[in-house]
């Protein structure tokens, strides 16, 4: 009996771009730790950006360190309260996020972990359950650790300055030579200037 070879017609998977971002002094007002709903405050334009992203389709993950937690200045369940928040903040904008990702961890107390930004853990677990290119990708934020996993990849950092933005890293920033980091005057230009590097195919 001849055997025809077996052909594997399943569409192929294609890792998609995805648009990550930090969460206090870029999302919302920096509250240092905030562990009540109330404090959560949209920054101006945040729902805006999300919004537009979502409706280009593109993935929005949410990546924030969390050291509060380690600390004891606030539990998994009062962080889970604020998340929620802002999900309904965003929400009542027309605005959504896809995912959202947490470091828990205290480095004085716990060491140095692989999630914690400028780690690349909970980019690397955003990619594997949500079939996410990671050098395709861009990765906003206040500090220069929210940038530099772009760096690390491959993908296009942009730095959005805002009041707890260190000198340091706004400088680091604007200096640096190599083609992957770019400064946004707000959270809207930002997401427009990743979305248009998106939509060339990176160039």
């Amino acid at each position: 009996m001849l055997r025809r070879p077996f052909v594997d017609r399943r569409p192929e998977v294609v890792a998609r771009s995805a648009l990550f971002l930090d969460r206090d002094g870029t999302l919302i007002a920096d509250a240092h730790y905030p562990s009540d709903p109330a404090q959560v405050v949209l920054l101006p334009g945040a729902a805006r950006a999300v919004a537009r992203a979502n409706a280009a389709k593109i993935p929005v993950v949410i990546v924030t360190n969390q050291s509060g937690i380690g600390r004891g200045h606030i539990t998994e369940a009062q962080y889970e309260t604020v998340r929620a928040r802002l999900d309904e903040l965003l929400a009542l904008e027309g605005a959504h996020v896809d995912a959202t990702y947490f470091c828990p961890h205290w480095p004085e107390r716990d060491g140095q972990c692989a999630c914690r930004k400028p780690g690349i853990g909970m980019h690397k677990d955003a990619a594997h359950a949500m079939q996410l290119s990671l050098p395709a990708s861009v990765y906003v934020g206040d500090r220069w650790r929210d940038v530099q996993p772009a760096i690390a990849v491959g993908g296009l950092g942009i730095l959005v300055p805002g009041a707890e933005t260190p000198m340091d890293d706004l400088l680091r920033a604007r200096e640096f030579t190599r083609p992957g980091v770019q400064v946004a005057e707000s959270i809207e230009d930002a997401v427009a200037m990743g979305m248009t590097w998106i939509a060339r195919g990176r160039a």
